[in-house]
């Protein structure tokens, strides 16, 4: 008998994943091929929700050299993200005034978890979500190349340097 080995399509970088957007239609991560991404998994009712205001400053500061930030709601840590599509878009909106895209809510953890977030914990578990506001730096070319915890606010000088690095590559 033959064996035939059977290479796997696995995707190899986060431009492989879509998410849906929080609008309408799909979120594809591709179309930011070329620019750094910084995706965070965020919710309404968290004490780190204040973090949305960081995240709207970064995103003004440098979305004009090539950084995109993403929201991506989740109720999976602590039940602090229950709101519909409709409210959590409200919500960002009218308190924190964000324009930057978002994402509709998905699962970070567990077998139901959205690809994007199974891609991440197979990079290392520690690079994965364990609360809310966690972020994860991808490079232009779809790596992820840093992570950095929910008590990491988005103005924190490590956070920045980060940014501006791969900003600058």
């Amino acid at each position: 008998m033959t064996q035939t080995s059977v290479v796997s399509a696995a995707p190899l970088t986060a431009h492989d994943f879509v998410f849906e957007n929080i609008d309408w239609g799909s979120l594809p991560l591709a179309d930011y091929r070329g620019k750094t991404i910084l995706v965070v998994n965020t919710a309404s009712l968290c004490g780190f929700t204040g973090q949305y205001e960081g995240l709207q400053t970064l995103w003004q500061t440098y979305r004009d050299r090539g950084l995109v930030v993403i929201g991506v709601p989740s109720d999976d840590f602590g039940g602090q993200e229950p709101g519909t599509a409709d409210q959590i878009k409200t919500f960002c909106t009218t308190t924190f005034g964000i324009d930057f895209p978002m994402a509709d809510k998905v699962r970070i953890k567990g077998p139901d978890a959205h690809p994007y977030y199974k891609w991440v914990a197979q990079q290392g578990a520690l690079k994965s979500p364990r609360w809310n506001f966690y972020k994860q730096l991808i490079d232009r070319d779809g790596n992820l190349v840093e992570w950095f915890t929910s008590t990491t606010s988005p103005t924190a000088p490590k956070l920045i340097t980060a940014i501006e690095k791969h900003l600058a590559q």
